[in-house]
């Protein structure tokens, strides 16, 4: 359970970082690809936006290949988070394995002859048990909140950076317009 709080943590806070204004679309950026004038000189490949108006100005890609690479890039931004979504299926699953098996060391300690376990024991032994359920839900829970979280931010991310291909799109090739 420590791999799986130690994985969604390092994620999340890797994602975080890197969907960041600056390292998705920078405002310039958003300016640049909306407008359809790209800048040579001032583009680098720190941003996914930087990165689309770079192959739109040394490619001329069709705006198709535009929306392909679009594409790539969104894939970049997805990058690990499936992984949360991993964690947040099996952290209670192991958290109730646990449980189980800690169930199953009770039980098998009960004395056979008697009948009657020593209460002590037995209510420590179920306590221990249950606590990995507790653990594994204290996992999944934040780790589904991460995931909501950065589902949302990607989704909004890749929504604006298809609008602003499709804006570059339609300015480098104006004759294809209504």
């Amino acid at each position: 359970m420590a791999i799986c709080l130690t994985i969604a943590v390092f994620i999340f806070v890797e994602r975080l970082f890197a969907l960041r204004c600056s390292r998705t679309i920078p405002k310039h950026m958003e300016n640049v690809l909306h407008s359809g004038r790209i800048d040579h000189g001032e583009m680098s490949d720190r941003s996914a936006a930087e990165r689309i108006a770079s192959v739109a100005a040394r490619e001329e890609p069709s705006p198709d290949n535009l929306r392909a690479y679009t594409r790539v890039e969104i894939s970049r931004m997805e990058k690990g988070v499936f992984l949360l979504e991993i964690i947040v299926g099996i952290a209670p699953l192991i958290g109730l394995l646990g449980t189980v098996t800690g169930l199953v060391r009770v039980f098998s300690g009960v004395p056979m002859d008697s009948g009657a376990p020593d209460p002590s024991a037995f209510s420590e032994g179920i306590a221990m048990a249950l606590l990995t359920t507790i653990i594994g839900l204290a996992i999944a829970i934040p780790s589904l909140v991460g995931h909501s979280f950065l589902s949302r931010t990607i989704d909004n991310r890749a929504t604006k950076l298809e609008w602003l291909a499709e804006s570059l799109s339609e300015s480098r090739n104006p004759s294809k317009s209504p």
